[in-house]
């Protein structure tokens, strides 16, 4: 990711509506959810929704499919590892180690495979 990329993509979660949709969508995972379930969810008016989708597609943050007539969002995961990949580039002069107990500790919360039922 260059630079310039990285700034238009935090530039668009840099707005309170828009980061409330990108962590919606990301909680969301690989399904997609329709435009008016995103409003529901977040009470976002739909063309004000609409406005900041249209930013966040622009910063390559989220997909869209349509499907009949609706239209449905997703989170693009391989832009939000790319950007966490640009800010954490050259983390702890050159020892990522050192960084990357924390960063996989704050990855487990998002993405922790799911637990094995025990059995008694």
């Amino acid at each position: 990711m260059e630079t310039k990329e990285a700034v238009t993509a935090l530039a668009a979660l840099a707005q309170e509506t828009r980061l409330s949709v990108f962590r919606l969508l990301v909680q969301a995972g690989p399904e997609a959810m329709s435009v008016g379930s995103i409003g529901e969810k977040l009470k976002v008016p739909p063309a004000t929704l609409s406005f900041h989708l249209k930013e966040l597609s622009h910063a390559g943050l989220v997909a869209s499919r349509q499907e009949s007539r609706f239209i449905y969002y997703m989170a693009d995961f391989a832009q939000m590892a790319a950007l966490m990949t640009f800010l954490t580039q050259n983390c702890c002069q050159g020892m990522p180690q050192e960084c990357l107990t924390v960063m996989e500790m704050a990855l487990e919360g998002c993405c922790a495979p799911p637990q094995a039922k025990r059995r008694s």
